[in-house]
């Protein structure tokens, strides 16, 4: 079946009934709607200083005072520090002589704790705001979607824009640009034509379709895959399913939109045609060699390991799931290392879903484990991750115009990344959770 000649998506979807759809089967309408009534407290942002019409709120105004500071991007510790965060975003960072605290201001006592920019997850599934919630709750102030089966991380990206402290930042996928749409082609009356093929989502116009669809109801990015899921045991993670040509024809219709593509892949002739099809990132990439990394330098390609997945599938009491972890992990971590040791650009994501949200610190943590020093470990959920969502002016740093978000850790992340694996505060544009 051809698709070509089917009329453009209609755009009066996008804010309307697709939207609003996404919004109820995340949650978020309920979620939001607390959070413009509710009482002003402690840390958080006044009811004046939300939208009541459902704008971008302007944050809340805090002070972070006597903490040691952390700065990502250059390394440098600062011991008694203060954080001015107005209307969400920092005003003032450094030591505490040399930043004024304004008059009446609240304040946060960071005495004994270390204050770090808040992390980014670049690769999540958002589908719930109870999932958004843990998420910045476990330090995740920022985030890339991994795609949703119905536009939902749409609805939670324009919550996050509503009500900050609900939910992280989120750059959004969408739906996935695979084969087998399965309930998928429900997610929107434009992709219902796409069940009648009896192939699948391949044909460049059924692939461009998809691509279309996903820009006109609003998503960021977009998702795609190579390879088979690693995480059903019915399916071979080596085995392909596009084709060099397949794939540069969804990052040929996002290109024209101004979209990158991520791409989940596994064996290395996978990840070797999504790279010089030319994708922006690489996810999980497993078996990833050397060619292939010496081309993401090249080209400046994204790696994103998800390190935490692929661990979490060791733990899996299904027993091909359980070896499949144990066999894929070693893997991943040489590969890890040997693109971090190369400059290919690295980033931190958990490729949380199915309503368990992993924290970004465990991330952090394994990419560690796998040999990268602390501070660079640090940087994949801070400096790098936010250059690959297009946010290095925004997201990664305390300094003065980047965002209100921090995490509050006990202990010095430098000498043992483990504490960002439990925030004991976190900051979400200058409201504390």
């Amino acid at each position: 079946m051809c698709v070509e000649a089917l009329p453009p998506p209609s755009g009066r979807l996008t804010r309307r009934g697709v939207l609003a759809g996404a919004a109820a089967l995340a949650g978020t309408v309920a979620a939001a709607a607390p959070a413009v009534a509710a009482p002003a407290h402690r840390g958080a942002a006044s009811p004046a200083a939300r939208s009541a019409s459902g704008g971008a709120a302007r944050g809340g105004s805090l002070v972070i005072r006597g903490g040691t500071l952390l700065d990502p991007a250059t390394g440098e510790v600062t011991e008694n520090a203060v954080v001015v965060i107005r209307d969400g975003t920092v005003r003032a960072a450094g030591a505490r002589g040399s930043v004024g605290i304004p008059s009446g201001a609240e304040v946060l006592d960071a005495h004994g704790r270390w204050v770090l920019p808040g992390l980014v997850d670049a690769h999540i599934h958002l589908s719930t705001a109870a999932e958004a919630r843990d998420a910045v709750r476990q330090g995740a102030t920022s985030a890339r979607s991994g795609s949703t089966s119905f536009y939902q991380d749409i609805a939670v990206r324009e919550l996050a824009r509503h009500s900050p402290d609900l939910a992280p930042r989120l750059t959004a996928a969408g739906v996935f640009v695979t084969p087998d749409l399965g309930e998928t082609v429900l997610a929107d009356p434009d992709l219902t034509p796409l069940a009648r093929l009896k192939d699948g989502v391949r044909s460049a116009e059924a692939l461009r379709r998809v691509v279309e669809v996903n820009i006109a109801r609003g998503a960021d990015v977009i998702k795609t895959r190579v390879n088979e899921r690693a995480g059903l045991p019915e399916q071979d993670p080596l085995t392909q399913v596009y084709s060099h040509e397949q794939l540069s024809e969804i990052v040929a219709a996002a290109r024209r939109r101004g979209k990158g593509v991520l791409c989940h892949s596994y064996s290395e002739q996978g990840c070797h045609d999504a790279v010089t099809a030319g994708i922006r990132s690489l996810e999980h990439g497993a078996f990833v060699a050397e060619r292939t990394l010496d081309e993401m330098l090249r080209r400046g390609t994204y790696f994103t390991p998800t390190l935490t997945a692929i661990a979490g599938l060791a733990q899996s009491p299904d027993p091909v799931l359980a070896e499949r972890g144990r066999t894929y992990l070693p893997v991943l971590e040489r590969a890890v290392l040997a693109a971090h040791e190369l400059g290919v650009p690295l980033a931190a994501g958990t490729d949380s879903s199915g309503g368990t949200v992993r924290p970004i610190g465990r991330e952090v943590e394994l990419m560690r484990a796998a040999g990268l020093p602390a501070l660079d470990a640090i940087r994949t959920a801070t400096t790098g991750a936010a250059r690959l969502l297009g946010l290095e002016r925004t997201v990664g740093r305390l300094a003065r115009g980047f965002a209100g978000d921090a995490v509050l850790v006990d202990g010095d992340p430098l000498a043992d990344v483990s504490v960002l694996t439990q925030p004991v505060r976190v900051v979400r544009a200058g409201v504390a959770l």
